[in-house]
């Protein structure tokens, strides 16, 4: 694991281990030459390879041929910022262990471990990767949609942009509600080689596997969303029985008028703007008529799922979710007024039905009362039958 270069006599080391550690000592004629050769060895836990939120350890490790200095450590992260890791151990001053903070992705890249002594003088740095494998977007995200309309639903990976060599798997799922069961829409695999492949799973709903998509995207498309499509999806990466995951909650607004068709001339209507699930805090949904005035605008308390507006003339009305002053999606409903001849034919429709109810009791009340009267008068018959059996009265002929 060494050799001499036989015109500069240097001496160069191949691999080099901790044992190497010692005094060199070059003699030339009558010159004698010594160089101690201090030896230093950092490792770090899963080779480098993590997952977001995973803690790794540093193993600094040192030998000489003199006694081993209290060794300073300094680390700093891939944006070369001062980062404070707790020491695990310092006993023989041989032997350092250090603890980091949790990982995010964006701590992927080269670190530096800067290691000072003042005797002997020591400043020596030494470099090691840092690789987060994981999802650019964040843990959770919401995603509003309206009904009929086509949504892209994406997860963008970190592996190319890392350059992670290493071979894993993932899938996404979907349920409605939390407590509900999960169903698979696809499961894909990444290769050491960075390739990736993707297999569609479910025919629950209609989706499909986005292909214009940029590199490194897991992406599904839902072109015409119902209502029903709404809940969690989740995007979730296994690597060596390890896994992370990143959900998007799609949000699914529609709307819709009670009673549906034409508003007849003096009658109403009530419109109804709905969302799947309860907004947060910061976001509400609101009805809007154009061209109307504040007093026309109509808002959802919080948390609440859905609006109503009662409606007694034509127009348009918009019903805007709203989160932090800002306008997310948008339905509009255009109540139209029906004809002149509906309204009489709902008018005339009214009045028949009135004078076919007061006929109906009247005539209940008619045959109430004859029925009345025929119970009356069999009961006086059934009398008169009685007492004529009770007192055997005859009729004597003369």
């Amino acid at each position: 694991r060494s050799e001499i270069n036989p015109n500069s006599k240097h001496l160069k080391l191949f691999d080099l281990r901790l044992s190497d550690a010692g005094i060199y000592t070059c003699e030339y004629d009558s010159h004698t030459v010594s160089i101690s050769l201090h030896v230093f060895e950092l490792t770090i836990s899963l080779d480098g390879h993590f997952l977001p939120n995973e803690v790794p350890e540093l193993t600094l490790m040192q030998n000489s041929s003199h006694h081993q200095p209290d060794l300073i450590i300094t680390l700093f992260n891939s944006k070369n910022n001062t980062v404070r890791p707790k020491l695990l151990q310092n006993k023989t001053r041989q032997k350092y262990i250090l603890k980091l903070k949790q990982l995010e992705t964006v701590d992927s890249g080269t670190w530096i471990c800067h290691v000072h002594s003042d005797s002997p003088l020591i400043n020596q740095n030494i470099s090691f990767d840092v690789k987060v494998l994981g999802f650019q977007n964040p843990d959770f995200e919401r995603k509003y949609a309206t009904v009929d309309s086509t949504v892209v639903l994406s997860w963008h990976l970190n592996f190319q942009k890392i350059t992670w060599k290493e071979g894993f798997t993932g899938q996404l799922n979907w349920k409605q509600q939390e407590s509900a069961i999960a169903r698979e829409l696809l499961d894909f695999n990444v290769t050491a080689g960075g390739k990736q492949h993707e297999t569609k799973k479910s025919s629950h709903f209609q989706f499909e596997i986005s292909g214009s998509k940029p590199e490194s995207t897991i992406a599904v498309k839902l072109p015409k969303v119902h209502f029903n499509h709404s809940g969690q999806y989740q995007c979730q990466l296994a690597y060596n029985r390890r896994y992370v995951q990143s959900k998007i909650e799609l949000v699914v607004m529609k709307v819709s008028a009670n009673p549906v068709g034409p508003l007849p001339r003096g009658a109403k209507m009530t419109l109804i703007c709905q969302v799947s699930s309860p907004l947060p805090s910061n976001a509400h949904l609101c009805w809007e008529r154009v061209n109307g005035t504040q007093m026309d605008n109509k808002k959802s308390k919080q948390h609440e799922v859905k609006v109503e507006v009662n409606v007694s003339a034509a127009g348009l009305w918009n019903c805007h979710l709203i989160e932090d002053n800002e306008r997310k999606i948008s339905l509009n409903y255009a109540v139209e007024e029906a004809p002149v001849w509906i309204s009489y034919v709902v008018i005339g429709a009214s009045i028949g039905g009135s004078v076919l109810v007061f006929g109906l009791a009247c005539l209940c009340i008619i045959s109430g009362i004859n029925w009345q009267q025929r119970r009356q008068r069999a009961k006086r018959m059934a009398q008169a039958r009685q007492y004529l059996l009770e007192n055997k009265t005859c009729q004597c002929q003369q």
